[in-house]
């Protein structure tokens, strides 16, 4: 992902109001962030645990959606698959995201939602740098192509956020 400064990441907010973007808590200072490493910057709002935030490239601009996370789900399923990496991760590792969609839309109430890694670490996962306390399922695709795979899912995720309906 290409290097953003905080004004950039704060001023790409599609679905939230300009003084929420400014109030948001960053996840650490612009020059820490590994961004060779990532596809998505995401991160679980500290001061607010129900709060999270994607922000990525999109068709050449950079794109932040504000997430609400739900309360952890009380199903007899033990695990679950995230929507963008496919890591299977038990539930309390799992969260149900939903995003307000842009524009008079998300003003209207309408949302999005997914199952998402609950820490938002998928470019981590993929890459091997974390490991999910869940087993999973074998598969037989390079690094890259499991990236890309991601990828695809995220942006198919963030173009439906944006839609105007």
């Amino acid at each position: 992902m290409k290097p953003l400064g905080e004004p950039e990441i704060r001023k790409s907010f599609v679905n939230c109001s300009k003084g929420e973007a400014k109030g948001l808590t960053l996840p650490a200072r612009a020059v820490e962030i590994p961004w060779p490493e990532l596809e998505f910057l995401g991160w679980r709002d500290p001061k607010a645990a129900s709060r999270a935030y994607v922000v990525l490239w999109h068709e050449d601009e950079v794109v932040g959606l504000s997430l609400r996370a739900a309360d952890q789900p009380t199903s007899r399923l033990k695990s679950g698959m995230c929507g963008f990496c496919g890591t299977v991760h038990g539930l309390a590792d799992l969260s149900l995201f939903s995003s307000r969609r842009a524009g008079q839309s998300g003003k209207d109430g309408n949302t999005l939602g997914t199952y998402l890694c609950a820490n938002l670490q998928c470019c981590r996962y993929l890459r091997g740098k974390l490991q999910p306390d869940a087993i999973q399922p074998a598969e037989h695709l390079t690094v890259d192509e499991r990236i890309a795979r991601m990828e695809t899912k995220l942006h198919r995720f963030v173009t439906q956020v944006l839609e105007t309906r």
